[in-house]
């Protein structure tokens, strides 16, 4: 199968908010039941483990027309809730069986709550994450809260969760992450094989495919994009930073590669790689999820950080380590925890001289000129004076 072929399957899912491709999985089988969850991370061993499909929900993109969600919250708060409720209030997830809104921010647990009064007969739950990294703290914490959805998992499957189930949902995921990783690290490697837009549809189809599914999608991708021969353009390495929750539309994705930037590093779909390294799969399962969180998971806005020296470093050693010439900030509208820390990336890179931009947009986003011509010229300085 070929690139095109794929890509053209991860499209058809992107844009289709009913969500075909979880609704036939679940029809396929008596008993089978989706769990929803909101972007940025959920421990989505304990649903598989549970013999549920995971299903990411990350708003409805700029296809959904947005009526009853406004009703819901104010207009100076982030879209992704207003077209989550609205996916919600058209039926579009009459199929979910439960939904879970993890820590976030504010918008995401007051969402919860709306959740729970529109479908009070559905399962979801605030799922909250340790925001202090000693073990014996924030570690128990976290095992506890893991505990709590695990026992929830089991009562609303049906089904038992053993510790040799979880450990073995763990080590496939072990093996979706370390794809995704290949995926990235041949894009920072040859992006003109890779083109960002590709990355991000392969990785969007990984929400709503069972993750055994996206496992072999990511191997015959991978596989196709070495073997085609694509031109290389004079495109500068850029890093995208500050889309880990709401998503920015396809056309800005592209719009930033047509502008002349070949994207090296985002956090687009950071749900895909919240955890950076093998989580073990030998003794407590529990304890080695709690583990992987602590100390081996990714640095964001959406994640505390517990002294101010540590603000940045992440951003920085992306640029390092792929070799990039700039930074390209990109943030939802009021999305507070994105734009309360760029002025404190901004300033990092600046000590560092990395030449950057920023702009902001919406989900449903429709004039990517202006856009383009920002990224355009941030290219051509790069190019002149770097």
């Amino acid at each position: 199968m070929s690139t095109a072929e794929i890509i053209a399957r991860c499209e058809e899912m992107y844009e289709d908010t009913t969500f075909a491709a979880s609704r036939a999985w679940k029809e396929a089988a008596p008993g089978r039941k989706v769990v929803g969850f909101m972007p940025v991370y959920i421990p989505e061993e304990i649903i598989h483990a549970a013999g549920m499909l995971p299903l990411g929900i990350l708003g409805g993109g700029d296809g959904l027309e947005v009526i009853h969600g406004d009703a819901f919250y104010q207009s100076y708060i982030c879209r992704i809730p207003r077209s989550t409720i609205e996916l919600g209030l058209t039926g579009r997830l009459d199929f979910v069986d439960g939904m879970l809104f993890p820590s976030i921010c504010d918008v995401i647990r007051n969402l919860s709550g709306m959740w729970k009064l529109m479908k009070p007969n559905v399962y979801a739950k605030y799922f909250d994450v340790p925001q202090n990294y000693r073990d014996d703290i924030g570690g128990e914490y976290y095992q506890r809260e893991m505990q709590e959805l695990r026992h929830d998992m089991e009562k609303l499957s049906g089904n038992k969760i053993t510790d040799e189930a979880l450990s073995n949902s763990i080590a496939i995921y072990n093996q979706h992450r370390q794809l995704v990783r290949d995926v990235y690290a041949m894009r920072s490697a040859e992006p003109w094989k890779v083109p960002s837009s590709e990355v991000y549809l392969l990785m969007r189809a990984g929400q709503v495919l069972p993750v055994e599914e996206h496992i072999v999608m990511l191997t015959d991708y991978m596989a196709a994009a070495q073997e085609e021969d694509r031109p290389i353009r004079d495109n500068c390495r850029i890093i995208t930073c500050g889309s880990f929750c709401e998503q920015p539309p396809l056309n800005l994705i592209k719009s930033i590669e047509m502008a002349g930037c070949y994207v090296v590093d985002d956090d687009y779909m950071l749900v895909n790689r919240w955890l950076m390294e093998e989580v073990s799969t030998d003794g407590d399962p529990i304890k080695n999820l709690a583990d992987a969180f602590l100390h081996h998971s990714a640095d964001s806005s959406a994640k505390y950080c517990d002294t101010q020296e540590k603000v940045g470093q992440y951003l920085l050693d992306s640029v390092r380590k792929n070799k990039a010439e700039g930074v390209i900030f990109a943030a939802p509208s009021f999305c507070d925890p994105a734009l309360l820390e760029r002025p404190l990336l901004a300033a990092k890179m600046s000590e560092n001289d990395v030449p950057h931009i920023s702009f902001k947009y919406a989900e449903n986003s429709g004039q990517m000129q202006p856009i383009r011509e920002q990224a355009g010229t941030f290219a051509d300085s790069l190019k002149l004076w770097s």
